[in-house]
């Protein structure tokens, strides 16, 4: 089992910054070896926002959030985190940390074995 403690949501103006933790915890979670980010917006289905690879570093971005969002690891904590700049409006929903098992791909959609953290909302108003 895995525990995923997501933090840092908030409301913010468009143009601002917001930094998102994720707090892994369980007897598990080093079996699993990507950290994400999803969103998931009323009315919408859920979407990963960005994911990484603590082992090699290797990650991957949503289109609409390239150059804006950047995730990163620190494996000793076993925290991850989404700073994540230039909101917009377009960026209102609630964020989920998630930890996926060996074999999952974001950039192919495919997660594996996948435990999600109890979300936090984002909302940034205009």
């Amino acid at each position: 089992e895995v525990q995923l403690v997501e933090s840092g949501g908030g409301l913010v103006q468009a143009g601002g910054s917001l930094k998102l933790a994720c707090a892994a915890s369980g007897p598990e979670f080093d079996q699993y070896t990507t950290i994400a980010w999803f969103r998931q917006a009323p009315g919408k289905e859920r979407e990963a926002v960005s994911c990484i690879s603590p082992s090699d570093g290797s990650t991957y971005y949503l289109d609409s959030v390239k150059g804006r969002f950047a995730i990163s690891s620190d494996n000793a904590r076993k925290t991850g985190y989404l700073q994540m700049d230039s909101l917009t409006p377009e960026d209102t929903a609630t964020y989920y940390c998630a930890a996926l098992a060996w074999g999952s791909s974001c950039r192919r959609k495919i997660y594996v074995n996948t435990y999600y953290g109890q979300g936090t909302q984002v909302t940034v108003s205009s």
